[in-house]
Order: C-alpha cells, then structure tokens, then sequence
C-alpha cells in the first residue's frame, strides 16, 4: 500500500491529537477536572480508527462497489431518524448526532462516503457518455441526502458531501456547461437557504463586518483572528495560547487551526497545510494510477472530500468564508469525524495496493 499516504495520515493524526491536548486543557480542566479530558477521548477514538483503517485497507474496493446501494441507504436512514424528537441529540443548534450509551455517532459524516460509493459505482456501471437523464439521476442520489442534512441544519458538512459528490460528475466527463447552469441553480439555492433561516443570515452580517456584533454573531470569528494574527512567525509556544482561555468556545473543535497558528505561528500553520497537501497529492496519485473506473472515481472523490473540507475550515478561521461549523479533518476533536476520515484513508490504501 501507499507507505508514504499511511504514514502521513499517522502523523496528521498523532499531530491533532496533541493540539487538542493544548486547545482543550482550559476548558477541560473547568468543566470536568480533568484538562487531558479531550485527548484522552481523542487517543481512544484515534487508536480504534487506525485499527479500522488497517482493516479496510484489507477489504477489496470492489466489496464497496457490490454493497454500495445498502450502504447509501442504510446512511440515508441514519439520517432520517436524527430528525425524530427524541432520539436525535441536538448540540450548537443542529440535531445532528444519535446517542449510543455515553457515545454520539453522527450520520451526516457517515453520509458523504454512502453518497460517493453510489455515485462512483451508479457512473462506473455506465460504460457509456453519461446521458442528461442519468446525469439528472446522480444529482437527485447526492442532493437527497444534503437536503436531509440540511434540516438538521448542518450546512459546513451538507457543503462538502454536495460537494464531493456532484465532483464525480465532472470525473466522468460532464459538460462545463452543465455544471455552469448548476452553479447559477445553486447560487439561488444557497440565497434562499441563507434566506430561510435568519441565523445564516445573521453568520453573513458577521461576516463581513464581525465588528457591528462583537459579543454575538461576530464574538467567534473575532476572537479567531485575535488567536491566529498575533502568532508571528513561530507562535507564542506550544500550550501557550491565551484565546483557550474562555475567549475562543469550544477551541478544540472548528476552530482549533486557529490555536495552531496562535502557538505555533505562520510555521506551524504551513506545516499542517504541507501536511494535507501531501495526502492530498497521494490521494490524486492514488486515483491517477487506479485499476479501474470505480476505483478512480471513488478515490478522487474521498481526496476531493478531505481537501474541500480542510479549505472550509482554514477558511473560515482566518476569516474568508462564513462560519460553517465544519471540523478540520484528522486534527478537530470528534470521534465520529476522525473515524470516518480514517476510514476513507483505509479505502485509499486499499486502491493503492491495486494501483498500476
């Protein structure tokens, strides 16, 4: 397997492990008497995911292929029973996790790799140019699922499953033209989201001029650049970040690239990009050099999913784009999103070992 893509996986991973560690002790050590509270949770989670990823990266790409339609079903149910009363857990104003005993799974993640095997396996049994109505077709299987993440609401996750899923259809050689016209669609679609709901509304107020609110909707992303604009070149030290101090919530969850760059500086921040963008580049090598047309799609589109969701949070942290509420793969705190995403990186692998 790609040894390289393993290994940089294993230091992303063992990286986020030790931010959180620093971005969470404050509040860790205030809420439960414990600051390793957080990286304590964050190690278990990471040591059962490698043990995942390890045996996916056994399991033939082509058993996802074959158990590609169970899989985006049984997801879309997931995501259905987030929404009854009672059995979806709602925290930050999403009803977005399902408890299981004293652990939350959330289904939107698990969601974006069902939406990717059916799509990449729906275009790779279609040996021919895709027709309008096909093309139609694979929109409704992506678009499904992100309408139902969208009354949870979840726009950040939403963003990057649509995202990667229409992706595949430029993979497979859709016209510009089309994705022009589904851009101007989604433009209007993306107004009257932000429209129906004042609280995004609200997020593009803060947006442009955090400084109208600062103790509201403009509190986060101010405080975010405080942490990420004093950091200088190296940072003011590894566990010594004043923004955890109960001025940036929750640190170690979407904004916790934005304690990196308070500790560690503009170095470390181009560390964790280098980071990324090597797996990435694996990634695209990985889909480049595949053995066949699902394998191709479906690796291009688990590397288009990371990256997309590593530039909205980079984005939003420094101020570029509205605040989402997306982690930052492999380094934000969350069981359910460091399985996924390790679990992605296990298919990855598996491809690697079939690669030409």
């Amino acid at each position: 397997m790609d040894r390289l893509l393993f290994s940089f996986v294993l230091i992303c991973s063992i990286f986020g492990v030790m931010l959180i560690d620093s971005a969470s002790s404050v509040w860790a050590l205030d809420r439960f008497g414990d600051a390793h509270f957080f990286s304590a949770r964050q190690a278990i989670y990471l040591v059962a995911g490698l043990v995942v990823m390890l045996v996916v990266s056994r399991i033939d790409y082509l058993f996802w292929y074959r158990h590609a339609k169970m899989i985006y079903i049984t997801t879309v149910i997931l995501l259905v029973i987030v929404l009854i009363p009672g059995i979806g857990l709602e925290r930050n104003g999403s009803q977005s996790w399902i408890g299981v005993g004293p652990l939350s799974v959330q289904p939107a993640e698990l969601a974006k790799t069902g939406v990717l095997m059916l799509t990449a396996g729906l275009i790779s049994s279609n040996r021919k140019k895709l027709t309008l109505k096909q093309t139609f077709f694979l929109m409704l299987v992506v678009l499904f699922p992100f309408g139902i993440v969208m009354l949870q609401p979840d726009l950040g996750t939403g963003t990057v499953l649509a995202g990667s899923g229409l992706s595949l259809l430029f993979l497979a050689g859709v016209s510009i033209r089309f994705f022009l016209c589904l851009f101007g669609t989604g433009v209007a679609g993306f107004a009257a989201l932000v429209i129906a709901a004042p609280y995004r509304m609200q997020r593009i107020y803060s947006f442009i001029d955090p400084w109208q609110d600062p103790l509201g909707a403009g509190f986060q992303i101010i405080q975010s650049l405080y942490a990420a604009g004093p950091g200088g070149l190296f940072g003011a030290g590894f566990f010594e970040s004043r923004q955890k101090h109960f001025y940036l919530p929750e640190p170690q969850n979407d904004f916790i690239f934005a304690i990196a760059a308070e500790e560690l500086g503009l170095a470390g921040s181009m560390m964790i990009v280098f980071l990324f963008s090597v797996v990435i580049w694996r990634g695209i090598l990985i889909a480049l050099h595949a053995p066949d047309s699902f394998s191709k799609l479906l690796a291009g589109g688990i590397t288009i999913s990371l990256g997309l969701q590593a530039v909205m949070n980079i984005s939003v942290v420094i101020g570029l784009i509205p605040v989402t509420g997306i982690t930052l793969p492999f380094f934000s705190y969350g069981g359910s999103s460091l399985m996924v995403v390790l679990s992605m990186s296990g298919i990855l692998l598996n491809i690697s070992r079939h690669a030409k």
